[in-house]
């Protein structure tokens, strides 16, 4: 289906320590949590928020475990703020990324988003971008996507729960008011099922921009509960609507089908963000690591 040129496999550092709640796991350090992805299998991993900025040190350590960096989350706010403020921001990120060899830069938009707000009702609150903020947001990316290009690296959105850019229409306005030379487009089968959306549709639809990939399964019983409980996309996480694949409800066959089918290269990346004292990530890890090995023969 895929081979070690075609295809790489990571997994993401939240799974040990959120991003978004610094509490779960922070009693891990960087170098368990990078042992344990190269012990479980991994060849990549995204940057987590306790990775060092220092290329040389992060190189050092990542190299004695044979793992690459795959990518990073950079926070946009091109809706709320100005222009030049995320430029400067993107482009140092981008700076670290392109040293570290990442070829894809994962871009959100994060203008009036409420995921990392703990009490605020995720479905109840979803902002929904005015006409103004979308052509922010639709004059602003490509421009990002340029700055990328400079280096020979590509955007790739990723479309989340909680923010302006989630829901399948809400992608699609984002793909067709952006040059495909500029933005792609970030799949994370996840978080287009927590939302509600036809995944496959979405990825079918999209096949040709889509140069990352997010593997994370859900727990639709946690689902009903956000819903029923009007629950935060913070407190979803921490009651574990996420998991590793193989885990919840998406058939990823039919997913490795379409992206063996494209041709599609790049990062498989296992995101599955659980609070480590429930769900141990590198337990956690392991049946990711199985699973893919299972389904798609690597």
């Amino acid at each position: 289906m895929f081979n070690d040129n075609q295809v790489k496999l990571a997994i993401s550092p939240i799974g040990w320590t959120n991003d978004d709640m610094p509490e779960l796991g922070s009693e891990v350090t960087f170098e368990q949590c990078i042992s344990e992805i190269a012990l479980s299998g991994f060849s990549g991993s995204e940057v987590g928020n306790k990775y060092p900025r220092d290329t040389k040190v992060l190189k050092k350590a990542l190299s004695l475990r044979g793992l690459e960096i795959a990518s990073a989350w950079f926070s946009s706010f091109l809706t709320t703020k100005p222009f030049e403020e995320t430029a400067k921001a993107f482009i140092e990120h981008r700076d670290f990324l392109h040293e570290m060899g990442a070829e894809v830069i994962v871009v959100s938009e994060q203008g009036n988003s409420i995921q990392s707000q703990m009490e605020t009702p995720l479905f109840e609150n979803k902002p929904v971008f005015t006409e103004e903020e979308w052509q922010l947001l639709l004059e602003g990316l490509p421009r990002l996507g340029e700055f990328a290009a400079e280096k020979g690296m590509k955007i790739v959105y990723h479309h989340h729960m909680g923010t302006g850019v989630q829901t399948a229409e809400e992608i699609d306005r984002l793909m067709e008011g952006t040059d495909p030379e500029k933005v792609s487009l970030l799949y994370d089968t996840g978080h287009l099922v927590f939302s509600g959306e036809d995944h496959l549709a979405v990825l079918k639809k999209y096949i040709n921009r889509i140069h990352h990939v997010h593997l994370k399964d859900v727990r639709m019983h946690i689902v009903e509960r956000v819903h029923a409980e009007k629950l935060s996309f913070l407190q979803a996480v921490k009651t574990g609507v996420f998991t590793v694949p193989g885990e919840g409800v998406i058939d990823f066959k039919s997913v490795f089908e379409v992206l063996s089918e494209a041709g599609y290269k790049g990062w498989f990346v296992v995101e599955a963000e659980q609070d480590p004292a429930i769900a141990n990530p590198f337990e956690y890890a392991v049946k990711a690591r199985s699973y893919l090995r299972e389904t798609i023969g690597l």
